[in-house]
């Protein structure tokens, strides 16, 4: 049996099945007890292949109406609109359709007669500063023209319609018939009641059968509904009545100030209104691979498409069924989830039993006939046929469909579905969102996880407690209005440390609504404009005196972030910040103890790098901040140069590690799981947490990115199995670890990460984890939990 099972179902992966694999073992599957129930949560590949022939021609039929649309801009002379009246009486000056011919066709002709973005924001009654006012009677007008984002969803089921769909089952129908005909014969021959007791005893059970699964099946679909509303929990930062703020996506109305960064993903059509090195991947509605570079002259934002690089504030101008994104959703048809291996494995068991049950019942029916016309034959009765002859062949009918129904183990298939979905319930409970199936079962084999450090280890809630400035270590933690360091800086040095924090960001320091000062942006943009407040420094005076001419956000490639800022009294300055070897290494100069540029000789190199180590040592995360002055001259279509820089100073950045996370470890490795680390931060660094977190041995190897990927296939076969951490890696480093786990050591990978650079390696994991900000122990521990289970031999339903 196992070996059949291997034979023929084999080819059915864990993860990235081919289609030709689960059509293979479908065809095995000719006869199954009651298919629409057992085959529920597994992939409609008829469906999947007519939503992608669909998605196909639309993303053909999108192309085209750009490219007309392009070609059409030279021949047309003239647009004319009229306002519709509805549309004027509620205070706007633009339709919802007119916004979705603009953003939907790429329609720069049409933009133009608007009065390009800011005409759109102004018909819209928005501010592209300020945003929408958020009172509830404009609110519900913008609702009524314009819609709300969210896309038209399938009717949820009601409990008669699962009762009707366990009723299809071929076994319950045979039954019924043969409870029809007990009915008439018995109360023909023996009369009501007596004659009815063996066909009303079948419906009871068919009824028994038909509401226990309607019930469960019913009960299982909630529980799907309650999961979908939870990871329907996304939000993204709007501005609204001159506030930034984070609001669901399903909130968005048109007008609103949308504010991306690397890795969102576009919420709804809109137009770019500023941003810097913007790279919109529309390859999930196009099918072009190629980023599209979006700028003010080529400012059309689709809906769900991603951002690949670089960072925007856009309007939105189009939401729900008007996106293009919500006509795409709204021809798709559900194709279904890729079945678990262990859903493979038990309806090819399931189906092989049942072949060989319905063959034995199909014998002992010819066999038991047989013996009753053998036994008519002895008697000559064997022309004349009776009522009571019928009677004993329906009785021997019902022995061979029950052999049918208790042979085959229909419901062991539905079992494995249902104790995996109480699992995501559980896992729910514990505030993790299980998006796949094959996750909880996958996760009970998981032998190897893979893990980011910052965020995930470490509470990511960081601050810099020590900074290398001028030359002078200074400690941070304990100065509480930054006197002490002020006094300690010369300042014209600490001029250049504040323009340096307050302008290389991609955070922001806002007013709310209640007048508190609050800080907008990663946890390392928050620690360093922190410090920067701490410094005296003032956010907005020091954005208001100098202009941004070019930005280049933070890369986990390049591993740095540069901006070109024009100084007040003109002259642009660029500056710089990142790893501390990586822009150590490109600059030739430092500030001193009086603040003045000198050059960088053999001693100030090895001071400033044995102050890295230093910092590292302590489980620090280092960050180098670095400016050069450059020509008037320079064409903001070039990338900033990355060479000749002058180290302001180095900060030291505290990301303590989150407690329970080395007990969670330990549990680990105690059942068989080896956790490794991999993150992008100083190898110094990384080990002193590994250490902490118990992750490092004295046995184990650490290596850094640029290394790792410099070795041969037959050194990493020597150095993947002793591998605990890798530092400095990029995200291919990362992706290539875990596909020689995989591939190489056939080890059941688990990959967690709350970063856009993790994306690679958590594709490609078995288990990908994006993690909250809360999510560490909740999934070291449910993983170890699942594999103690999984070695004491309980099953995941126990779970």
């Amino acid at each position: 049996m196992e070996d059949y099972i291997k034979e023929n179902y084999g080819e059915v992966k864990p993860k990235n099945s081919s289609e030709e694999a689960l059509q293979r073992w479908r065809k095995l599957c000719w006869l199954v007890k009651n298919p629409k129930r057992r085959f529920r949560f597994t992939a409609n590949l008829s469906k999947r292949f007519e939503a992608r022939a669909i998605q196909r021609s639309n993303q053909e039929k999108l192309r085209v109406a750009v490219l007309v649309s392009q070609a059409a801009l030279s021949f047309i002379q003239g647009v004319s609109y009229t306002v519709p009246e509805e549309v004027k009486d509620a205070g706007f000056q633009i339709c919802g359709d007119e916004l979705g011919s603009i953003v939907e066709g790429h329609n720069l002709r049409k933009l133009k007669v608007h009065g390009a973005v800011e005409g759109i924001a102004k018909k819209l009654s928005t501010s592209t500063t300020d945003g929408i006012c958020t009172s509830a009677d404009l609110l519900s007008r913008r609702k009524e023209i314009y819609g709300i984002n969210k896309f038209i969803e399938s009717p949820s089921r009601g409990f008669w319609i699962f009762v009707w769909e366990a009723l299809q089952d071929t076994t319950l129908m045979i039954l019924g018939v043969c409870a029809f005909v007990s009915l008439v014969v018995g109360i023909m021959t023996e009369g009501w009641p007596k004659g009815a007791h063996d066909g009303l005893g079948i419906v009871a059970s068919i009824l028994l059968v038909v509401f226990v699964t309607a019930t469960s099946d019913y009960r299982q679909s909630l529980q799907f509904k309650d999961l979908d509303k939870e990871k329907k929990k996304i939000t993204v930062q709007v501005t609204r009545n001159g506030y930034r703020q984070k609001i669901s996506i399903y909130d968005l109305l048109p007008g609103d100030i949308v504010h991306l960064a690397i890795g969102d993903q576009v919420p709804a059509d809109g137009l770019f209104l500023s941003g810097f090195s913007l790279l919109i991947d529309e390859s999930s509605l196009t099918g072009e691979s190629e980023p599209i570079n979006v700028t003010a002259e080529n400012p059309f934002l689709l809906s769900g498409t991603k951002v690949r690089d670089g960072s925007c504030k856009m309007v939105i101008t189009t939401v729900g069924m008007r996106t293009q994104w919500g006509k795409l959703m709204a021809t798709l048809s559900e194709g279904g989830d890729d079945e678990t291996p262990l859903q493979v494995k038990l309806n090819g068991v399931a189906t092989i039993i049942g072949k060989i049950g319905l063959f034995f019942a199909v014998i002992t029916f010819a066999v038991l006939v047989q013996g009753l016309y053998i036994r008519k034959l002895g008697e000559g009765s064997q022309w004349s046929w009776s009522m009571d002859d019928a009677q004993e062949m329906l009785e021997y009918f019902a022995i061979a469909v029950t052999i049918v129904v208790v042979a085959v183990p229909e419901g062991l298939p539905l079992a494995v579905t249902l104790s995996l979905a109480f699992a995501m319930k559980k896992m729910m409970n514990d505030k993790a969102l299980v998006r796949h199936l094959a996750a909880c079962e996958t996760m009970g084999s998981a032998t190897t996880i893979c893990s980011d450090k910052t965020g995930t280890l470490t509470t990511n809630h960081m601050t810099v407690v020590k900074a290398c400035i001028c030359g002078k270590i200074i400690e941070t933690e304990s100065s509480k209005d930054g006197s002490n360091i002020c006094s300690e800086v010369s300042n014209s040095a600490l001029k250049i440390l504040i323009q340096s924090i307050f302008n290389n960001t991609g955070g922001e320091i806002v007013k709310n609504e209640d007048g508190k000062i609050e800080i907008l942006g990663t946890p390392t943009e928050t620690a360093l404009l922190e410090f920067g407040l701490l410094l005296g420094g003032n956010f907005q005076e020091e954005r208001q005196s100098s202009r941004l001419v070019k930005v280049e956000p933070f890369n986990s490639t390049k591993k740095r972030m540069g901006v070109v800022i024009e100084l007040p009294g003109k002259g642009l300055r660029a500056h710089c910040k990142g790893a501390s070897e990586i822009i150590l290494a490109s600059c030739d100069s430092f500030l001193n103890s009086s603040g003045e540029v000198v050059p960088l000789d053999e001693a100030s190199i090895n001071h400033l790098n044995d102050t890295i180590d230093l910092f590292a040592n302590e489980a620090l995360r280092t960050l180098c901040l670095a400016y050069k002055d450059i020509s008037d001259e320079y064409p903001a279509e070039t990338p900033i140069p990355f060479e000749g820089y002058t180290c302001v100073g180095i900060v030291g950045i505290k990301d303590p590690v989150r407690p329970g996370v080395k007990e969670s470890v330990a549990i680990c490795r105690s059942a068989g799981i080896t956790v490794r680390m991999v993150t992008g931060d100083n190898i110094n660094t990384a080990k002193a947490i590994a250490r902490e977190c118990g992750i490092l041995t004295d046995d184990g190897i650490a290596i850094e990115g640029p290394v790792f990927r410099m070795k041969s296939e037959a050194e990493l076969q020597e150095i993947i199995p002793k591998l605990q951490v890798m530092a400095r890696s990029s995200p291919m480093d990362k992706h290539t670890l875990v596909k020689h786990l995989r591939t190489t050591f056939q080890e059941v990978v688990a990959v967690t990460g709350d970063g856009t650079n993790d994306a690679p390696a958590l594709h490609e994991a078995d288990i990908g984890l994006a993690m909250g900000i809360a999510g560490t122990e909740v999934i070291f521990s449910y993983c170890c939990s699942i594999n103690y289970l999984l070695k004491c031999g309980l099953t995941m339903g126990t779970c």
